[in-house]
């Protein structure tokens, strides 16, 4: 638990240092370096023998999307939400998890759909503002680009993890985040924004090395050693943990600003969504959900 406890606090600073000593910074630029930086703590790690190429570019694929165009849509949102209401909208990753499932499975949930359309209306209530709406739908639908690619992306892994059983999760995230890093790329060299490097202040480039070593290398790890070693229904509660944490670091530690009637009001929609989507899942679901 205490991998947990640890991970779920590094997790709930993230997202103000992000808002406030990112700002200006190209998301896909912060999303590369946060994906640059775990390389060399996970290289020596890595054990490629026994390993297919086959299943190994399937891991660099897998990487690319669960890490590298996850953190491309995630960090852009930050330029149209506020660092609490990105918090508050990863909540929906649990549902994607069990949607994506279901196209795969060739079955329909009702109760999942029905969450989603509660957690869709917990959202607009928290965020509705007229003459800013298109900045927040806009901010809205990024996060929850997001989730997909971070749900398809855990569904995929979970589904090759069998594959490699005589192995540690360490001995193979090198071949993820050398995806990710692969898959933002790219999108740097689109927005023109590599001279960007050059002119990081110490205050910026202490921020990425804290999350990409921190927050994105060593948080990933120390959750999938926690998940291990609790029980399903413990490990539920610690995966919406982050969200009340993020929310409360980013109004009290970082000085945002919230309605709390339409936060209290639209948070408890957007949970009892959630609740819906568990009674029809079960803990494992949410047991199993990316942060």
């Amino acid at each position: 638990m205490k991998y947990l406890i640890a991970v779920s606090l590094i997790w709930a600073f993230s997202f103000g240092l992000i808002k406030t000593r990112l700002a200006g910074v190209d998301p896909a630029l912060v999303a590369w370096v946060r994906l640059v930086i775990p390389l060399p703590l996970f290289l020596p790690c890595f054990r490629p023998k026994g390993l297919p190429w086959r299943l190994m570019a399937r891991l660099v694929l897998t990487g690319a999307v669960q890490y590298g165009l996850m953190y491309i849509a995630y960090l852009r949102a930050f330029r149209y939400l506020d660092a609490y209401q990105v918090a508050l909208y990863t909540i929906l990753t649990p549902i994607y998890v069990a949607l994506i499932d279901d196209l795969l499975r060739r079955r329909f949930q009702r109760t999942d759909f029905w969450a989603a359309v509660l957690a869709v209306a917990g959202a607009a209530v928290i965020t509705y503002r007229r003459p800013a709406l298109g900045g927040i739908v806009t901010g809205f639908l990024l996060v929850q680009l997001s989730n997909l690619c971070f749900a398809a992306g855990q569904i995929d892994y979970r589904n090759l993890r069998p594959r490699f059983r005589s192995l540690k999760d360490r001995e193979v995230y090198f071949l993820l985040f050398l995806g990710g890093a692969a898959a933002a790329a790219p999108a740097v060299t689109l927005a023109g924004s590599w001279g960007e490097l050059s002119r990081l202040s110490l205050s910026q480039a202490g921020t990425l090395l804290y999350l990409g070593a921190v927050a994105s290398g060593l948080g990933f790890l120390w959750w999938n050693q926690g998940a291990v070693l609790t029980s399903a229904g413990t490990l539920a509660v610690f995966n919406n943990l982050k969200i009340p944490l993020a929310v409360a670091v980013s109004l009290l530690v970082f000085g945002e600003a919230a309605d709390p009637v339409r936060l209290i009001l639209g948070g408890g929609i957007i949970l009892a969504g959630l609740g819906l989507a568990g009674r029809g899942r079960g803990n494992k679901w949410f047991a199993s959900a990316p942060d």
